[in-house]
């Protein structure tokens, strides 16, 4: 595997509390977690908001937000106001996801957010953290980075977003239906290669890399001083519920649980 080109990011030296949080899959049918992340974004004391991908369960392109919100404010509608509004009081960046890759410069313009290459080096209290979703780093998955391979092409895009809107969210149902259908056949997902995460790493000069996509929230020791840290998914409707925030600031990292 080759390591992919790495963008860069210099905190402001203003910054002195970042957010990290991924794959909450927001979706209409479930409002309990969006609620949860609404209200988080509304009250979280950080200077900048990071969202490493799978924000939402699916996006099928930035047409599906209400051009002038004239009309009944849908999910999309709701959601681009939320980030908006949190845009308007702490810097908010986007990652695309393995579910939200279709995300585009239009969301991220309506949001007041910037969009994000995966992966890209953070700079901040003179350390040096990879950020990355952290799907492309699942080697063993190699039916998924297939797939991945596919549709993140730009002819296979141009071809998807140019079907009519309704054929494009007829085609993410029976997507989720057989994501949902593997759940129950598949016993364990792939987790991130670690040699790969230290290729990763070492091209980057970094020493942590922060990602999501697996839902194992968890702190690796990858040898060589290096750690993978990984993100929580949410679930607030969930038993019990599940919400988690990683917060940097000067001090380190700490993992926030929520109330939700």
């Amino acid at each position: 595997m080759t390591v992919p080109q790495i963008a860069e990011l210099q905190a402001p030296a203003a910054w002195g509390t970042v957010d990290f949080i991924s794959d909450l899959h927001l979706t209409a049918e479930e409002p309990t977690t969006f609620g949860a992340w609404q209200r988080y974004l509304e009250s979280t004391p950080a200077d900048a908001v990071f969202i490493l991908g799978d924000l939402f369960e699916v996006w099928v392109g930035d047409d599906v937000v209400s051009p002038d919100f004239s009309q009944e404010v849908s999910f999309e509608d709701s959601c681009v106001q939320t980030m908006a509004a949190a845009a308007g009081r702490l810097a908010l960046f986007f990652m695309r996801g393995n579910r939200d890759f279709l995300v585009g410069h239009r969301l991220m313009d309506l949001c007041h957010s910037t969009l994000l290459n995966d992966p890209t080096v953070l700079h901040f209290a003179n350390e040096r953290f990879l950020l990355s979703h952290g799907d492309a780093l699942c080697l063993a998955d190699t039916d998924y980075l297939q797939f991945r391979q596919q549709v993140r092409s730009s002819a296979w895009q141009e071809t998807f977003l140019a079907k009519p809107l309704t054929e494009r969210q007829s085609i993410a149902r029976g997507l989720r239906a057989q994501s949902e259908a593997r759940k129950h056949t598949v016993q364990t997902y792939a987790d991130v290669d670690t040699d790969a995460a230290k290729r990763w790493l070492n091209a980057a000069g970094a020493s942590t890399l922060i990602h999501g996509h697996t839902h194992q929230p968890h702190q690796h020791e990858l040898g060589d001083q290096q750690r993978r840290v990984v993100l929580s998914d949410w679930d607030a409707a969930a038993t019990p519920p599940r919400a988690e925030v990683l917060r940097l600031t000067q001090t380190g990292l700490q993992r926030l649980p929520l109330r939700v």
